[in-house]
């Protein structure tokens, strides 16, 4: 018979009210608070806070206040960044690469219910997963089960039920591939806005 984790890990109905799950949740919640009230001028405590919260070394930054369940069921590469109001809802893994960015209040949830109102105490945790390099627009809800390949761009207010491949552009709710990641976008930044070397410079020269 598999324990309770061993049911949440392997995408089984489950419940939370056992075998240390309400604790480690509470935990989770203390450590959340802490976090979300440091001050902005004490970036030691954030970064210590921050490591007991994935349970190890993360080189990202996440702007307060952010919200999770556990915690410890979220792996964040290095260069990644959280805009403030950023929603993790952890039951089972999320997987976010490199150098990800996330507009401010993006949803992750992992977990659903049955449709059927009969079982709907009961609940499912299916892994999310986002690839390096992408950026997750402001207000986007990312759903159980979803992986975002690499490069990826998820416009602002997506609801992203389905794998999103790699070097595209998805939108909408719910969110469907608009386009790949062409050249066009080699030569410009935003509408008619043209990327250029002296462009560059001069912003590099104001650091």
């Amino acid at each position: 018979m598999m324990t309770m984790r061993e049911r949440i890990a392997s995408v089984k109905l489950f419940t939370d009210y056992c075998e240390g799950l309400p604790e480690d949740r509470s935990n989770a919640k203390r450590r959340m608070m802490a976090f979300n009230t440091i001050g902005p001028d004490n970036l030691e405590e954030r970064v210590r806070l921050m490591n007991e919260i994935f349970g190890k070394e993360t080189k990202a930054w996440i702007e307060p206040p952010f919200y999770f369940c556990y915690g410890t069921n979220i792996e964040i590469g290095e260069g990644t960044y959280l805009n403030f109001n950023c929603n993790f809802v952890d039951d089972t893994k999320i997987i976010i690469g490199k150098n990800v960015l996330f507009g401010p209040a993006v949803t992750i949830a992992t977990v659903g219910h049955p449709i059927n109102p009969n079982y709907r105490e009961y609940m499912y945790a299916d892994p999310v997963k986002v690839g390096d390099n992408c950026w997750i627009g402001a207000g986007s809800i990312i759903c159980p089960g979803v992986t975002i390949g690499e490069n990826s761009v998820i416009g602002a207010g997506s609801v992203v039920t389905k794998d999103i491949p790699a070097n595209s552009v998805a939108v909408g709710n719910p969110c469907k591939v608009l386009r790949t990641i062409n050249e066009h976008d080699l030569k410009y930044y935003y509408k008619d806005r043209e990327i250029t070397q002296e462009d560059l410079d001069e912003e590099a020269s104001l650091r």
